[in-house]
């Protein structure tokens, strides 16, 4: 169970405290003035009708404007400290947010939409930067004038204010009924936002997809109809808001006639002076309304516990594959052998194994093709050496020590991975090669894309190494992203490569180009390709077959070529294509 919004918030907003203490002393002096007015209105009232005294009367006036610019001063004080602070708060909070978020292992965003994420790290920090920057100095001012008041109502009559504080308890019970219904209201509005922003997250991220379909109609007639149960929740959330407000503003100020009425009667029989019914009706009209405010700050309080909740589940969330607590530190220089022994992976416990027992051995700076037909496991052996995921049973070592026992940084900074699809970021050409290496200086980043092979055309873009690539590289073909791809890795050195089907959805003369930057990038290091394409494996020193997680045959390609096993079969396959 997630912490409430206050309590979780309380670490994040103690290196504030100072802030804090100043917010609190303005807000105090604030109300001070507030609670003093009805006084000072009796005073002017009495001095006006009754004393008729004119100076009296322009000294309590002077008074009285010098006292509302004293709160006006510290109310703005009181408000830019808090703002101020609720910003750095929040923008803090959606930083650990985003931060715990990109260590989450890749088997958590196979269940979650990008857009669902994105959603809970605007709307719903927006909620709780609301109750930061308003409800928590609202509540603190309600509550100075409701307790003043009640302390000044009994001062002033204690008769009147029985009558007065007689509709606490029902506000008080309608505010904690409603409350709890606007609070799953407001969960229900921000999981079918986040709901519709995921799917509009997925309609932009595949756009081709949609246009070519001719899906445009039918994607919309999706977003509307999840955009019209935003709708429905939100009018919900607006009846239950409703409803409390409504509720607690009729008892309210229906105890305020209650009064008006009483006070009235006590006038008539010559028990209390006009100015002293002012006075305490003004005070019964501060603690009604401070009542009323608080309550309907216990609606907004509910609305954020609602939207809080699913930002602190996301803090909450462990991964699956978590670091060690005291890591084995890799002796350097790297050497790169790679070691699995008995390695078993299952994606779920529900779900078939994807490998059996698979066990080989790479020699530092040897070259291994892992080959086999679709789905017999040769992307899952190129996700678990980087642990991405873990595996069931077995090990898998790097230079003789289980990964598991190394911090991801030693770890994943000794393997380079080059995929099929090569991820490119929407800046300049010098930033995706350099992300492997941001503190890259300017020669650095060019020898890397020369080694790739990947200058001759970088020099060809309208503004070469400043050129934007588009999201995802769109700006690029698909032999270029994947030299950038290989230079980034260029940058990075690592001891080990693994190229997973890096030039299978390459033409040609493209799969030329990256053969060659490859060839490059291979010399002195632990290379581990993952293949369809017979031919890219030829360079290999050995060649493992992979069928159903297994592996089944090794040896050369000359020697699996002519043979009658699995790797045979595929070989001529390819030549008969």
């Amino acid at each position: 169970m997630s912490p409430t919004p206050l309590r979780a918030l309380l670490p994040r907003v103690r290196p504030y405290r100072g802030r804090l203490v100043i917010c609190a002393v303005c807000l105090v002096i604030a109300a001070a003035v507030g609670l003093a007015f009805p006084a000072v209105v009796q005073r002017l009232l009495d001095a006006a009708f009754q004393q008729r005294d004119r100076a009296l009367l322009d000294r309590i006036a002077i008074g009285l404007v010098l006292a509302f610019a004293l709160q006006g001063a510290m109310n703005f004080v009181q408000v830019f400290l808090l703002t101020g602070t609720a910003e750095r708060v929040v923008a803090k909070l959606r930083e650990d947010a985003f931060a715990h978020l990109v260590r989450l292992s890749p088997s958590f965003y196979t269940e979650q939409r990008t857009g669902e994420l994105t959603s809970r790290l605007s709307a719903d920090l927006a909620v709780l930067q609301s109750l930061l920057g308003t409800w928590i100095s609202e509540l603190s001012r309600q509550s100075l004038f409701l307790v003043g008041g009640i302390v000044l109502l009994t001062l002033t009559h204690p008769r009147l204010t029985t009558t007065t504080l007689a509709v606490v308890p029902i506000v008080v019970g309608s505010a904690f009924f409603f409350g709890r219904r606007l609070r799953k209201a407001s969960a229900g509005v921000q999981d079918r936002v986040a709901e519709a922003m995921g799917m509009a997250d997925e309609a932009f991220s595949q756009i081709r997809t949609v246009q070519s379909f001719v899906r445009e109609a039918e994607e919309t007639r999706r977003y509307r109809h999840l955009l019209s149960g935003v709708v429905r929740a939100a009018i919900s959330r607006a009846q239950q808001r409703a409803l409390l407000f409504g509720v607690v503003g009729f008892v309210a100020f229906a105890g305020v006639v209650a009064v008006l009425w009483q006070g009235g009667r006590l006038v008539l029989e010559g028990a209390l002076t006009p100015g002293a019914l002012v006075k305490f009706l003004l005070y019964a009209i501060t603690v009604a309304a401070a009542v009323g405010s608080l309550a309907s700050l216990f609606g907004s309080y509910q609305e954020a516990v609602g939207a809080a909740q699913r930002v602190f589940e996301l803090l909450d969330m462990t991964p699956t594959v978590a670091e060690p607590e005291h890591p084995t530190t890799l002796a350097r220089p790297v050497r790169g052998m790679l070691a699995l022994e008995d390695v078993r992976f299952s994606y779920g416990a529900d779900l078939p194994e994807v490998l059996s027992d698979v066990s080989f051995t790479m020699a530092p700076g040897e070259v291994v093709a892992l080959v086999g037909p679709s789905g017999a496991g040769k992307t899952t052996v190129a996700s678990l050496i980087p642990r991405f995921w873990d595996v069931s049973s077995g090990r898998i070592a790097l230079d003789g020590v289980d990964i598991r026992e190394l911090s991801f940084a030693d770890l994943r900074g000794a393997i380079g991975l080059v995929p099929q699809e090569p991820a490119l970021f929407s800046g300049s050409v010098r930033e995706n090669i350099a992300y492997a290496r941001p503190d890259a200086s300017e020669a650095d980043v060019m020898a890397a894309a020369r080694a790739a092979h990947a200058l001759e055309f970088i020099e060809r873009l309208p503004n070469g190494l400043d050129t934007l690539v588009g999201e995802r590289g769109v700006k690029l073909s698909g032999g270029q992203r994947q030299r950038i791809a290989i230079a980034r890795v260029f940058l990075k050195d690592p001891a080990v490569v693994v190229l997973d089907e890096a030039t299978s959805s390459l033409d040609n003369e493209s799969e030329r180009l990256v053969e060659e930057a490859m060839e490059e990038l291979l010399r002195g290091r632990t290379t581990l390709i993952i293949a369809h394409r017979l031919r890219t494996v030829r360079r290999a020193d050995r060649v493992l077959v992979i069928d159903h997680g297994r592996v089944v045959e090794e040896g050369t390609h000359e020697e699996l070529s002519i043979g009658a096993g699995v790797y045979g079969k595929l070989y001529r396959a390819e030549l008969r294509d």
